[in-house]
């Protein structure tokens, strides 16, 4: 009788959770509002659906404790992230915050849930421990495109400098150059994308000279804040852009060969671990393991 109790009061407290989970996920949440983007419209659609899955809960449940983190070096910190790894028009500051405080808790829910249904019987303080994990869930997808749009941009960079120092030379000035570029390169391209939103930001009032700092802005890369500076330079002094260019692009490709060099030296020193491992031991034993059956078992 008393376990029937039991499992009735668990599934009636069951049921309860579930009801008030999905009202408040359907329900109209007036802190959404309080966001803040760069423009009235809506955010685009985000590339990992893990986020894309999770940004309407945060918005339900941990948004409003978000806004109320008002540390600015945390929030500059956050800021330059996005910035960096080209979110801007996913996610703003308050909502990035809000995620990381929803994975914070659901994440050790989520594996405290499949220990149970598993019957796994780990220790419940692993799950704490996991808290500190769901947190940086948001800034692992961040940091994860942070470094493919800085690969994706340093295998194009000497390559479109060469472009624009061809266009300048045929009489084009460095925005003319840049749309030339972008009407001719694909769409999977983050620099071409880059070029236009440096178009954009000049056609609507933006001086070149604040369009290529932004620019600069965001990428942590020495290469994009060696041409952004050496552009503004050559911007503020009037000088001529082709020759700055030209030297620009023989430098970037020097320096992508330097970087070419050091991965394969770091490629070998890293194939040594698995060769003392796994491979040096597999090839004695191919060798001397029938010379030592012979010797111990042969006539």
């Amino acid at each position: 009788m008393g376990s029937n109790i039991k499992l009735y009061a668990g599934i009636l407290v069951f049921s309860f959770a579930v009801y008030r989970f999905f009202s408040a996920l359907f329900a109209k949440n007036e802190e959404a509002k309080s966001l803040q983007w760069a423009s009235a419209n809506a955010p685009v659609k985000s590339k990992s659906k893990i986020i894309e899955f999770s940004r309407q809960l945060a918005h339900q449940f941990t948004l409003s404790h978000a806004l109320r983190i008002k540390n600015p070096n945390y929030r500059k910190k956050i800021d330059k992230l996005i910035v960096t790894s080209g979110l801007a028009a996913e996610l703003n500051v308050d909502e990035f915050i809000a995620l990381q405080l929803f994975w914070g808790i659901m994440f050790p829910i989520i594996c405290l849930l499949i220990n149970f249904s598993l019957q796994l019987h780990y220790p419940y303080f692993i799950f704490i421990a996991m808290i500190p994990f769901g947190f940086y869930v948001p800034q692992i997808h961040a940091n994860a495109q942070k470094k493919q749009r800085e690969r994706s941009v340093l295998m194009d960079l000497p390559f479109f400098v060469d472009l624009m120092s061809l266009a300048a030379e045929a009489g084009l000035d460095l925005q003319g150059a840049m749309k030339k570029i972008v009407e001719k390169s694909g769409a999977e391209s983050v620099l071409a994308e880059e070029f236009g939103i440096i178009i954009s930001d000049i056609a609507i009032g933006k001086s070149r000279i604040d369009a290529l700092k932004d620019f600069g802005k965001r990428f942590d890369l020495n290469e994009i804040n060696s041409l952004v500076n050496v552009l503004v330079d050559t911007e503020s002094t009037g000088a001529s852009v082709v020759k700055v260019l030209k030297e620009q692009s023989i430098q970037m490709r020097l320096e992508r060969f330097v970087r070419a060099e050091k991965a394969g030296a770091r490629a070998s020193q890293a194939i040594l671990i698995p060769m003392i491992l796994f491979i040096i031991p597999a090839v004695f034993i191919m060798v001397f393991a029938p010379v030592a059956l012979n010797m111990m078992y042969g006539k």
